[in-house]
C-alpha cells in the first residue's frame, strides 16, 4: 500500500534541491513562509485547472507569506516528457507562473527525490504514502512541517481556507461568534487538517478572543 519511508529530517528547510537549470537551491531560504509543494505535469487532464488556480492563489497570497514550489514529474503516463527548462517555460508562459519550477524529479520508487521521501513520510494519502498522480499537494507550515496533503482532484482554490489559516492572516474574532464560524468553515474541504492550527490559535487567545484567519 506504499508504506512511508522514515527519514531523519524534521523540516523541509533541511533539504537542498535543484532549480530547472541544475543550480542548487537551499530550502532554508523559505523559513517563515507557508509552502504549497506540488508535483506538476504539462500534459495532464488536471493541468489547466491546477496551474490556473495555483497562479491565482500565488498572486493573492504571495505578499502575505505564501510560496509555491512546483516539481515537474514524468512518472504518471509520461505527462511531463520535456526537459526541466521546458516545464518551467510552459508554466511561466502559458499560466504566468511566478513561483519556482524546479528540476524534474521522481516522486515514487527507488530514485524518489529526498524531499519527496520527507513529504510522503510526513503525510500519507489515501491507501498509503505513494504519490498517486500529478498535482498532489502538500501544505507546509512556517517551520517546515507538513500539515496537510491533498489529492489530485482537490483544486487549489478549495484549500484556500486551510492556506489562510496557516498564513495567520489574523483578525480578532469575539468568542460568541466562534461556534458559528466553526460551523461555516467545516463545510470547506481540508478544514479537518486545520484543527491543530486552530488549537494553537485558541491557546493564544486566553479564552476571550481568538486570532482567526478570515481576512
Amino acid at each position: 500500500m506504499g508504506a512511508s519511508e522514515s527519514v531523519p529530517q524534521n523540516s523541509i528547510h533541511e533539504f537542498t534541491v535543484k532549480d530547472s537549470k541544475g543550480k542548487d537551491v537551499d530550502l532554508s531560504i523559505y523559513k517563515g513562509k507557508v509552502l504549497l509543494v506540488v508535483n506538476v505535469a504539462s500534459k495532464c487532464g488536471f493541468t489547466d485547472t491546477n496551474y490556473t488556480q495555483l497562479t491565482e492563489l500565488y498572486n493573492r497570497y504571495k505578499d502575505k507569506g505564501l510560496e509555491i514550489l512546483a516539481f515537474p514529474c514524468n512518472q504518471f503516463l509520461r505527462q511531463e516528457p520535456g526537459t526541466s527548462v521546458e516545464a518551467q517555460e510552459f508554466a511561466c508562459t502559458r499560466y504566468k507562473a511566478e513561483y519556482p519550477i524546479f528540476q524534474k524529479i521522481r516522486c515514487n520508487g527507488p530514485d524518489t527525490a529526498p524531499v519527496y521521501k520527507f513529504l510522503k513520510a510526513s503525510k500519507c494519502g489515501f491507501l498509503g504514502s505513494r504519490i498517486k498522480w500529478n498535482f498532489t499537494k502538500f501544505l507546509v507550515d512556517k517551520e517546515g512541517k507538513v500539515i496537510a496533503r491533498y489529492g489530485t482532484a482537490t483544486a487549489p482554490l478549495s484549500i484556500e481556507v486551510s492556506l489562510s489559516l496557516s498564513l495567520s492572516l489574523c483578525v480578532c474574532v469575539c468568542l460568541p461568534f466562534f461556534t458559528l464560524i466553526m460551523r461555516f468553515l467545516s463545510s470547506f474541504p481540508g478544514f479537518v487538517d486545520c484543527r491543530e492550527t486552530l488549537r494553537k490559535h485558541w491557546e493564544k487567545s486566553d479564552g476571550c478572543n481568538i486570532w482567526f484567519d478570515v481576512r
